[in-house]
């Protein structure tokens, strides 16, 4: 465990972690969330909870970046509701810590976020013997295929109830811990549509850098598996349309520095976003090296492709996008988000493409023909609506777990 001071991700909350710092203190639910996505779950939920007496919630994450959304849910809860909140890090997943952590939380209900299962985690809940349920569960073959490595372990510390977003995950789920335990619920990412996941008190931060005007196109949520592929994608789009501002998002952090040097070998004007204030010129690329802002590069961008998506790695979120106006284009490997329905791509909110030239392609007609942003806004409201409930759901099962 102190070699973990060395991963600048982890790093970061270790006191928190290994309990040498503020200890998370008596609550009655816990609701972990994995990361960024997970926590914007926890944010619809504990917004739809009500209670009629007083009830504590712990927020926890293992990312930074899930720490700071969860905390920006407690201070715009602020005492709503009966409820009171607190957010801290997730633990690591020693049996010692865990058990310590459990113990002292002291939680009626464990909610888990997705797949957030840890071994250690969930044998101090079993030991203990609070409520443990699955909200929102999505499990892949790949993960489903670790898991049956050890089937018995994890059927000893399972769940009390899982809800999967999908028959196949709930299939996936019943093959590891029993169909008896698993079932069907609304996905409450559905319930996030519409919703706007920026603060414009101050404006957008992008106003004074990216006109509206301009032609600018977003590359977002990149990942390194498909780096050379995006690097073909902007060689393509400035080769066709020069005058284009490339917004460039990695997944992570981290990869900024391999891009600065693949950007500059390509011999492409760019600029770091901390180091852009100014109205970026035509033709140039901007790095991403800030977290937060890709939601506010959507609301100005003419096409955006959503990464992930190129190589086998289950795609990200599109619906980001959708949300701002822009129709995305993805790679063909989107299953992550299959729950979606393929009815979006046969309704024009969802571009498909087979390979790097075909979303160039796709990026660069939508660029020439660009669809009325409220038109897509609109459509995709009707698409979603129908859709939505999932944290409805969750917060009338969470109740009942505490009731009962």
């Amino acid at each position: 465990m102190p070699f973990l001071r060395l991963n600048s991700r982890l790093a970061d909350g270790y006191d928190q972690r290994t309990l040498k710092k503020d200890m998370p203190s008596k609550a009655d639910i816990w609701i972990q969330a994995a990361s960024a996505g997970e926590a914007y779950l926890a944010e619809e939920i504990v917004n739809g909870f009500e209670s009629r007496k007083p009830l504590s919630i712990l927020l926890t994450s293992g990312t930074r970046q899930g720490v700071d959304i969860l905390s920006r849910t407690v201070n715009a809860l602020s005492g709503k509701n009966n409820i009171s909140c607190r957010v801290s890090s997730f633990p690591f997943d020693s049996p010692s810590i865990m058990e310590k952590t459990v113990n002292n939380i002291n939680p009626k209900v464990m909610v888990l976020l997705e797949s957030e299962m840890w071994p250690g985690h969930l044998f101090a809940l079993k030991k203990y013997g609070c409520k443990t349920v699955v909200i929102n569960g999505r499990m892949t073959d790949k993960s489903l295929g670790k898991y049956l490595l050890w089937k018995s372990f994890w059927h000893s510390i399972k769940p009390d109830m899982i809800y999967a977003i999908s028959k196949k995950d709930a299939g996936r789920f019943g093959k590891l811990f029993g169909s008896k335990m698993v079932e069907v619920m609304p996905n409450i990412k559905f319930d996030r549509f519409g919703s706007d996941e920026t603060d414009f008190r101050s404006g957008n931060p992008l106003e004074k850098i990216i006109t509206r005007d301009t032609s600018f196109v977003v590359l977002g949520s990149v990942r390194e598996e498909e780096e050379p592929l995006v690097e073909k994608i902007i060689l393509d789009i400035l080769k066709r349309k020069p005058e284009t501002i490339i917004g460039l998002f990695p997944r992570h952090m981290h990869r900024t520095k391999h891009w600065s040097n693949a950007l500059g070998r390509m011999n492409i004007k760019w600029a770091l976003r901390t180091n852009t204030a100014k109205p970026a010129e035509n033709g140039r690329v901007i790095l991403w090296d800030t977290f937060g802002e890709l939601v506010h590069a959507y609301k100005y961008a003419g096409a955006a492709f959503v990464g992930g998506s190129l190589v086998p790695l289950g795609g990200q979120n599109f619906l980001e996008a959708l949300n701002c106006g822009v129709v995305p284009v993805t790679g063909p490997f989107w299953d992550n988000f299959s729950w979606v329905g393929s009815e979006i791509v046969n309704e024009g909110l969802l571009r498909i493409a087979e390979d790097w030239r075909g979303a160039s392609d796709a990026l660069v007609e939508i660029m020439n023909n660009p669809p009325s942003r409220e038109k897509v806004i609109s459509e995709a409201g009707k698409y979603m609506k129908s859709r939505q409930g999932g944290a409805a759901f969750a917060c009338r099962t969470i109740k009942d777990l505490l009731e009962k």
